[in-house]
């Protein structure tokens, strides 16, 4: 069954992770996903560990490119140009991610082609922004994760030594803001039968995503800090006598809830935990209390009784663990595909589910250049000159 995107072309320039998962979605969501990368390929094939004997795929690279197809070329060349143009012509969206002003000196910038294609909705996602002082910074997730708070707020309690988070949140984060708005902008361009130029940095993503509880002390202006930091407080990761779980106690019902669960319901009764504020203003306390209890019993102990009690709770997995998890099972959420070269592979389901216009992964990873042929011939390209451009090496064709 088509996708909701069905019969929306995207033109993906873009390379690493942010656009390429964004554009990831987009196909999942039945658009024709055309993934233009150089010659050489996306730098991302060759990212890590190769899971190929030629090198051509990495682990990295099919999780953000499945179901695209790939037109190897070289934009800097008069042909690539030519071809680029081409397709321009056709297309619905275009996603670069390229340093700020790189396109503009190719003649590819957004107020160029939009001039010429009102229609087209152009797409640039930066590091930092295309303004400001860092404006020529290279940027990988590392650098926004320490500008934008989030190494701060994964500080150690005791050091307060500011930590990374061990995946590329920023990335992946903006991706999924970016599809969200090439959506919005196809729907308006519905009612005006106008495109836009959409501006997406990763830095103003993951502000306003760490927001609404990471910088609560700092939202009310002229009071400021007036509030526990909330990496002054231990996780909420939790010791059982075999294992590891989580569980939160929000609410009064879900406070009085764990106590029940502890044998020891006097304890919701403690001044410094009956109400919300106070659990909250004595959160280490707390926090302290509950890991006393749950180092207690075992793991499946405490997720019956927590259960039964109505608190929220879960075993921490670990990504082993994950793939055998009986709700992900029961969920489907993770299925298997052949990809060419590689063998069988899986990948996460799309996670936005669709009754009727259904989103699906429609079909592995490309190789590079698998699909230069066919996009060529398709705008009218004959083969004698598809040959002259792979000898003057301006477009590659998979072998």
């Amino acid at each position: 069954m088509p996708g909701p995107l069905s019969g929306v072309r995207v033109l993906d320039l873009t390379g690493v992770v942010s656009g390429p998962f964004a554009t990831m979605f987009l196909a999942d969501q039945g658009a024709d996903v055309i993934k233009i990368e150089p010659t050489s390929g996306d730098i991302t094939r060759r990212s890590r560990a190769a899971i190929d004997k030629s090198g051509e795929f990495s682990a990295l690279f099919i999780s953000s490119n499945r179901g695209k197809r790939s037109l190897s070329i070289d934009i800097k060349s008069a042909a690539g140009r030519d071809v680029l143009a081409k397709l321009v012509a056709g297309a619905d969206v275009l996603v670069q991610n390229f340093r700020p002003g790189t396109m503009e000196r190719l003649g590819l910038g957004a107020d160029e082609l939009r001039a010429r294609h009102p229609r087209l909705i152009y797409v640039s996602i930066s590091g930092v922004g295309e303004t400001g002082p860092y404006v020529k910074k290279r940027v990988y997730d590392p650098i926004v994760q320490g500008l934008s708070g989030f190494a701060d707020i994964q500080s150690q309690p005791v050091t307060n030594r500011p930590q990374m988070i061990r995946t590329i949140v920023c990335d992946k984060t903006t991706a999924v803001m970016t599809a969200q708005a090439v959506a919005a902008a196809l729907y308006a361009r519905e009612k005006t039968g106008q495109g836009d130029h959409i501006q997406v940095a990763m830095l103003d993503v993951m502000i306003s995503y760490l927001w609404p509880e990471g910088m609560m002390q700092y939202t009310v202006v002229g009071r400021e800090a007036t509030s526990a930091e909330p990496n002054d407080r231990p996780d909420l990761v939790f010791k059982t006598s075999d294992g590891y779980i989580t569980c939160g106690t929000i609410s009064d019902s879900e406070w009085r809830g764990f106590c029940r669960a502890t044998g020891d319901p006097e304890l919701a009764n403690d001044p410094r935990f009956a109400t919300p504020t106070a659990r909250s203003v004595n959160a280490t306390a707390r926090i302290n209390k509950m890991a006393e209890y749950i180092a207690q019993h075992t793991t499946a102990e405490w997720l019956e009784r927590l259960d039964a009690a109505d608190v929220p709770c879960a075993p921490i997995l670990r990504r082993s663990e994950i793939i055998h998890n009986e709700q992900v099972i029961a969920r489907g959420i993770i299925a298997e595909l052949d990809q060419p070269k590689v063998g069988r592979v899986r990948q996460p389901k799309p996670a936005a589910r669709f009754e009727i216009n259904q989103a699906a992964i429609r079909g592995p990873a490309p190789r590079v250049g698998e699909h230069s042929r066919e996009i060529l011939r398709d705008l009218g390209y004959d083969d004698a000159a598809i040959e002259a451009m792979v000898r003057d090496k301006s477009v590659r064709i998979a072998a």
